[in-house]
This record gives C-alpha cells, structure tokens and sequence, in this order.
C-alpha cells in the first residue's frame, strides 16, 4: 500500500472508542449514535475499496431508519442501487471491528484478497437523514473516503431510497434518471400525473384524491412535502408528524404495524384512507379507522396483492406475454399468499427476512413485485420486459385498447423507484391504482380477509443462539425450541408462528397468527414464553 494511504488511515482523529463488537445486518450497521465514529470512518474506507473494485460509483447512506433518535446507522449501496453484496458483509465487519492498529493490515489484506486496483478512479455517493448524530458520523465517512483518495458526492439529507435512486442513476450516465434531487421529483411525479389523465376502469367512483400522512418526524417529511409541490392537486397530502417532535416516537411504519393503532398526533375521522412512512422513508402502510374505532391495518401484503392484481390486470388486456411473480418473507400473512396464489394465480416465492433477500429472487422474474408485511418493497422490471412493454404501446397492430393498457405499464414503471423500496414511491403506486380502480380503502380492504396475526419481542442475552432454516421458519437452535413451538400451534385453528433474531440488536421477534383474533395472543405469548425460557431470555419473563 502507498505510504500516503497509510499515514492517512493512521493519522485519524476518528479511533475506535467503543469496544464492543458491530454488525453489517441486513440493513448494515445499526447502534447508538456514539458506538458509531470509527465505523463510519472505516465504512468511508470500505466504500473507496468497493467502488474500485466495481469500478462504479457506491452509495453511503447515514441512518437507523425505524430506530429511536440515540441510534444510528450505516449501509453501503451497490452500483445497481443494491444492497452490499453480502461477501462484502463480513468484510465490513472485520473492518469495523479491528483493532486501531489492524486497520491498515486489514484494509491492506482487502486490497490483495479482492485484487482491488488502487490506481482506479473511486465515486462514493454519500447522504444522511435527519438526526442530531448524522453531521459528526458524516464527517467521520468522508475522512475516511478521503484518506484513501476517493471522489465524493454528497447529497446532504435524503430519504434511503433517495440515495439509492442517486446512486444508479449515476452509474447509469442518466438513463434511469437524473442524479439531483430535482430529476427525483420531476420522474415519479410526471409519471403519476400522466396516470391520472386516465379515468378509472370501472364504475367505481369511491376514491378520494386526499391522504393523511404520518411522516414519522423524520426525513420523509421534508421529502413529501416537495413531492406535493410536484404533484398539485393530482392528491392533497395532510402530513402529521412532520418532524417537530421526537423521531419514530409513537409514529412511524414501524410502530403503527406492530402495535396497530393510530400515531400520535393523528385526530381523524372515521373511513379516513391515511398511510404512516418510517425514519428514513423506505417503508410504509396504510390504515384506517372505522365507525367503531376500530384500527385497520393495510402492511406490506396489502400493497404486493394490490399491485401484483393491477399489473397482471394491465399485461392481460396489453397481451404482453410477460412472467410476473410475487416474494414473500415469512411474516407474509396466510391469507395473502393464499389470495394471491388461488385467486390472483400469481406465482409466489418465500425467502428470508431482508429486501436483499426478496429483491434477489424478485429479479427472476420478468416482473418481480416484493414487499415485506412491514411495508418495504417495490417492484422489478427486466429490461427486456420494459423494451417489450414500451414497443407494445407503440405497436399499431395491436386494438387501442391493448396499447393503452401497455401505455399505462409504461407510466408505471416510472412511477416505480425500483432500487430496494421507497416509501415515497410506493405511496403514489398505491394510489394510483386506487384511483384506477376507483376504491376507497375499505374496498382495497374487502379484496381478501387477514388472519389475525400478532409480533412480539423478548429480548435475549445473545440473538445468536437461534439460528434457522427454510426461510427463516424454522428454528434449527437451540435444539428442541422448535419442537415444542409445534406443540404450542398444533393447538390453535389455522394456527402458524415462527420465530427469528434480530439484525441489529439483542432481541427475538416472535409472529403468530391463527384463526381466532381471541386466541392470536395467547398463541404469541405461549411462543414468546417458550423462547424466554429456552433462548437465555433476560427482563421480566412473559405472560399468559
């Protein structure tokens, strides 16, 4: 290595004061906010390695997303907008974790075991969301960056998928879009309005163009309010929660899916269709509440039939022989998958928990729509699928109709931030098939009916002693867990739970779901009582 890069990398301000050990989860590093200094300046340095050996630009994205205002976090971005290649996870890892005086050695055995040419040109594409802590860990990645002679773009705040969206479109010289804020806004927008020049298909007239948003006092909230300044009165967003208060603090995606029920600061009328973004805006779900009070959750599962139904829709009346397929993770609900493969007859795959996972699989297919229940997820489209879509709606063979059901494809596509999921994005995906199809949200609701389902954490000494397999629905250990988790669901009518640790803390998340709503809590407490017991639960141990 250079003697340069060596004294760069050593003579750094930004040294290892927390000794504890970090991990790359599945949406990378992920602590409290003071843990995180030297990660940062050792994750700058990574991102130069990695963009020399891709010989592309890669994105840095400062954020703990969902997390409470004291964490935060950092995940690297892939050329294709991708998340890190997971090879590159363990490497993180090490990096982050080495001593002060390995670095070097470290940062030396990356170069020789990944053949990196230093003599390449490096891009990193570097953004943070909106919390007190992202200034001073920014400024710790970009000495790292530098100490290795890396180009920097930064974007300042920005939402994940906005990072992301930059990152490809600079890999990309522009094709995808354009690498500025303004190119962001002026792409999903434009397309949505175009879908609005088309009336609905049906008879249906119960869609209002409002939403009432909850922007989780995070980035997002910067974010939708410029998108509403692009999109007019094509839909009114009332935004709550617009960041003058606490950070995910009772509000968020997060926290209106786990603990179903209304943000705080939400007074809303009954019927109301309202949706709830997460920190950094890669997230979302829709709800309501009904005449009685009731809370309606509409997850992830929701969103993937919704817009797997609509696309399928639009390939049959274009004739696009096209091969769509639908992902799951394990926390998809039972009646989703059973809607989306017996009456939608889409194919649907199940994979581990993580985007990463889903977006791989997604990809096969010429058409790939993913979404976890918790609300991440977008849809994938092959580039031969869209030159096929976008020849379709040119094609004077085919009737008008044909090829204004391509048109519509096309404008969807551009609607779609396909790199690993935009809250943003997907919001007006959504509502644009409402108002295609003219539904209110109960309507969107009445498609198929839930099972009541629950999630549940107990906190561990150690996530690391479960470990599983198919997809994540089995507990492989501590052995005999799983044994006695089948004993607990063969009680309950449609009964299902599963159990996996968490990415990013000390932690097991227990889902259940069954037929009876009166006996999904019992199910997940009998579950989370089993795992507190057998798994080195710490805290007060669950209750019956």
């Amino acid at each position: 290595m250079d003697l340069q890069y060596i004294t760069n990398i050593e003579n750094t301000t930004h040294t290892r004061k927390y000794n504890g050990i970090v991990q790359y989860g599945t949406s990378g590093f992920r602590t409290k906010a003071d843990h995180l200094e030297h990660v940062l300046f050792r994750m700058g340095l990574l991102s130069v390695l990695r963009s020399k050996k891709c010989n592309a630009a890669i994105g840095l994205m400062i954020t703990a997303s969902h997390n409470v205002e004291s964490d935060n976090g950092v995940k690297l971005v892939d050329p294709n907008g991708e998340m890190l290649e997971a090879s590159w996870e363990k490497i993180a890892d090490d990096l982050a974790n080495a001593n002060d005086s390995d670095v070097t050695t470290v940062i030396q055995r990356i170069m020789n075991e990944q053949t990196i040419n230093m003599s390449v040109s490096a891009t990193v594409v570097t953004g943070r969301d909106t919390r007190k802590s992202s200034p001073i860990l920014l400024d710790a990645a970009l000495a790292g960056i530098r100490a290795l002679n890396g180009n920097i773009k930064d974007f300042g705040i920005v939402t994940t998928p906005q990072l992301h969206y930059f990152v490809v479109c600079t890999n990309t010289n522009g094709s995808y879009g354009e690498a500025t804020l303004e190119g962001y806004y002026t792409k999903f927008s434009n397309a949505f309005k175009h879908m609005r020049e088309y009336k609905n298909s049906s008879n249906n007239d119960k869609y209002i163009a409002e939403l009432h948003l909850d922007a989780a006092n995070g980035v997002g909230a910067l974010a939708i309010k410029e998108f509403q300044k692009h999109i007019g009165s094509a839909l009114k967003v009332n935004i709550y929660n617009d960041g003058n208060g606490e950070l995910n603090h009772m509000c968020g995606a997060d926290y209106v899916k786990i603990q179903q029920t209304v943000p705080i600061n939400m007074q809303l009328e009954a019927n109301t269709r309202c949706a709830s973004i997460d920190g950094d805006a890669d997230r979302i779900v829709y709800f309501y509440i009904d005449e009685l009070k009731k809370f309606h959750l509409l997850d992830g599962d929701r969103m993937a039939t919704l817009v797997a139904g609509y696309i399928k829709e639009l390939l049959q009346e274009s004739s696009l022989k096209l091969h769509l397929g639908l992902v799951q993770t394990a926390y998809a609900n039972a009646g989703s998958t059973n809607y989306i493969s017996q009456e939608l007859k889409v194919p649907v795959a199940c994979v581990s928990t993580g985007v990463k996972h889903l977006h791989s699989k997604a990809i096969e297919f010429d058409i790939g729509v993913y979404f976890e229940a918790n609300g991440h997820g977008t849809v994938v489209f092959k580039k031969t699928a869209i030159q096929s879509i976008l020849n379709a709606a040119k094609d004077h063979n085919l009737s008008e109709n044909e090829r204004a059901a391509a048109e519509k494809l096309a404008h969807v596509i551009n609607i779609i931030n396909q790199t690993v999921g935009d809250a943003l994005s997907d919001m007006l995906l959504i509502e644009t098939i409402l108002h295609a199809k003219g539904w209110s949200i109960i309507e969107w609701e009445q498609s198929y009916t839930d099972l009541p389902n629950k999630q549940v954490k107990v906190k561990v000494k150690d996530r690391n002693i479960i470990t599983t397999s198919n997809a994540e629905r089995q507990c492989v250990t501590p052995v005999g867990l799983q044994h006695e988790i089948d004993k607990v669901v063969a009680k309950y009518s449609k009964g299902r739970s599963f159990i996996r640790p968490s990415g990013t803390e000390d932690i097991v998340r227990v889902y259940a779901e069954c037929e009876n709503s009166a006996d999904v809590q019992r199910l997940a407490a009998e579950v989370s009582l089993l795992v507190y017991r057998l798994a080195g639960g710490i805290g007060p141990e669950p209750t019956l």
